[in-house]
C-alpha cells in the first residue's frame, strides 16, 4: 500500500469519530529562557512525521495513532531526512521539509551568532495521536527528559 492508499483509506474510516479533545484544568507551566538565545542550547521537536532514511517510518496505518519517535542527530545528511504522515501532502513538503523541520535555518541561525549552539539530536513525532495516554505517560516524558540531560535551553516545537 502506498502513501495514497493510506492517506486515503484514513481520511474515509475516520474511525475516531466522537474523539474527545485533552483538556486540563490547570494552566501549563510557564518556563522561562534563563539567558540569551545567542547563548542557549536549542532543539526541535517537530509533529511532522521526520525521520531519516536508516530509521522505520511512522506507522501510517493505525487507527489509534503512533505515539512513537524519532530522534534526528543534529549532523543528519539533509537529503537523509522523509516525512511518513497522514493528513497533509508530505510530497509537498518534501520539497522544503524545513516548514515543518527547520533545521537547516538553526544552522544559519547558529553559525551567524544568532541562537547558541544546536542540541546534538532533535526530535520527531507523528502529529496523528488521538490516543494520547502512552504519549502523556511514556514517550513524551521520555523525550523531555533526554532533552534535560542534554543540557537544552530552548525546544522549539513546529507542528505539521
Amino acid at each position: 500500500m502506498n502513501f495514497a492508499e493510506v492517506e486515503r483509506d484514513y481520511i474515509r474510516s475516520r474511525i475516531l469519530p466522537d474523539f474527545d479533545w485533552v483538556t486540563y484544568s490547570t494552566p501549563s507551566p510557564v518556563n522561562r529562557l534563563h539567558g540569551p538565545v545567542q547563548e542557549s542550547r536549542v532543539a526541535l521537536v517537530t509533529t511532522a512525521g521526520v525521520h531519516t532514511t536508516a530509521q522505520s517510518t511512522f506507522n501510517l496505518r493505525s487507527k489509534t495513532g503512533n505515539h512513537s519517535y524519532r530522534e534526528i542527530p543534529n549532523d543528519v545528511a539533509w537529503d537523509e531526512l522523509r516525512l511518513s504522515h497522514v493528513g497533509y501532502n508530505i510530497q509537498k513538503v518534501s520539497q522544503d521539509i524545513n516548514c515543518v523541520f527547520p533545521l537547516q535555518r538553526l544552522w544559519e541561525l547558529e553559525i551567524a551568532g544568532l541562537a547558541g549552539s544546536l542540541n546534538r539530536r532533535h526530535f520527531s513525532f507523528m502529529g496523528y495521536i488521538p490516543i494520547v495516554g502512552p504519549l502523556l505517560n511514556e514517550t513524551g516524558p521520555e523525550v523531555a527528559r533526554k532533552l534535560q540531560e542534554d543540557g537544552v535551553d530552548l525546544v522549539l516545537l513546529v507542528p505539521a
